[in-house]
Formats: structure tokens, C-alpha cells, sequence
């Protein structure tokens, strides 16, 4: 996953700086986004593979699938793709677009995920603590799962805050075990 990462990097921040300098970063992101759906489904998978399509058509044909979602300059990065065979890393430079658009505009996706459901009012405080600490306005996506027996944990981009009772065992049983 590394390796993708490093590889779809310079196309994303090619496609934000292309997005930011016309304007259009909400443009971009639905375009990025739909071509990563479209990149992974099985029949566009058999046309990337396929030695018989050229480089040329395959941008083409992705770009028609995409339809009023592929703008110009989202098509432009499909032949560069194509030309480079790199069309896999359309999922990567999606996210790492998003990213980038979250650094600009100084915000954060934060997803939470909590042992029970939250109330409004502890909702409420841990996005405003959340805002304090990462010093961008949050959004906040809550889910509930039973297995981690108590606590939240909390992920941010590369952080995570691990407040689980799970968590915790884990931690503690490794300590026992080295």
C-alpha cells in the first residue's frame, strides 16, 4: 500500500494544483471519486488488462463510463495514466486528493468509533475538542461497534487514538507476553 501511495502522490498533487488553480477542487474530487469506482469495476478491469485496447482508447472509453463527472482535466489525467499504465493508482490519487483538499481548506474527516451510541451532547463535545486539537473544523462520522467493550477510538487522517477497553487489554496482554 506504500508503494501505491508513492506512486499515485505526484499525480494527486499534479490534479489539486490543476483544480486549485481553475477553481474547481469540488469538480475534481466527484470527477477523482467517480473514476475510482469506475477504475474498480470488473468489466473496466478486463479493459485496463486488455494488450488489444490502446492507451488512448481505454482513457477514452473510462472517461465516457464517467460521463458529465469527467471534466477536462480529469481526462487529461486519464491519458497520462494510460500512457503510464498506471490506471490502479486512480483509488490512491482519489484519497490522496481528498487529503490535500482537506489540508486546504482546513478541515478534517474524523471517523469515531465508540462502543455505544453516542449521545448529541457528548457528539457535540468530542467534535469541539476535536476541533481544538487538530485545529481544523471537524466532520464527524460516529459508528457503534460491541467489540471494543468500552471507550472510543478516534481516526483522523494518519492519527489514531486508541481510547478502547480492547485496545487497552491488547496493549496490556503485549506487555505481558515481551
Amino acid at each position: 500500500m506504500a508503494e501505491l501511495s508513492t506512486l499515485a502522490r505526484p499525480y494527486a498533487k499534479a490534479a489539486f494544483s490543476a483544480a486549485v488553480d481553475s477553481g474547481d477542487i469540488a469538480t475534481w474530487s466527484t470527477a477523482l471519486q467517480t473514476l475510482a469506482v469506475i477504475s474498480k469495476a470488473e468489466s473496466v478491469a478486463e479493459l485496463i488488462a486488455s494488450p488489444s485496447v490502446s492507451a488512448l482508447d481505454k482513457a477514452k472509453t473510462i472517461a465516457d463510463i464517467a460521463g458529465d463527472d469527467c471534466n477536462e482535466g480529469a481526462s487529461n489525467l486519464l491519458v497520462v495514466l494510460a500512457e503510464n499504465d498506471r490506471f490502479a493508482l486512480l483509488s490512491e490519487i482519489s484519497s490522496q486528493f481528498e487529503l490535500l483538499r482537506s489540508e486546504h481548506e482546513k478541515s478534517a474527516d474524523v471517523v469515531v468509533t465508540s462502543a455505544f451510541e453516542l449521545s448529541d451532547a457528548q457528539q457535540k463535545a468530542l467534535t469541539e475538542k476535536l476541533t481544538a486539537k487538530l485545529s481544523r473544523e471537524v466532520s464527524m462520522t460516529v459508528k457503534v461497534d460491541s467489540a471494543l467493550i468500552g471507550g472510543v477510538i478516534i481516526k483522523a487522517g494518519d492519527l489514531v487514538i486508541d481510547g478502547s477497553v480492547r485496545g487497552k487489554l491488547s496493549k496490556l496482554a503485549d506487555a505481558m507476553n515481551s
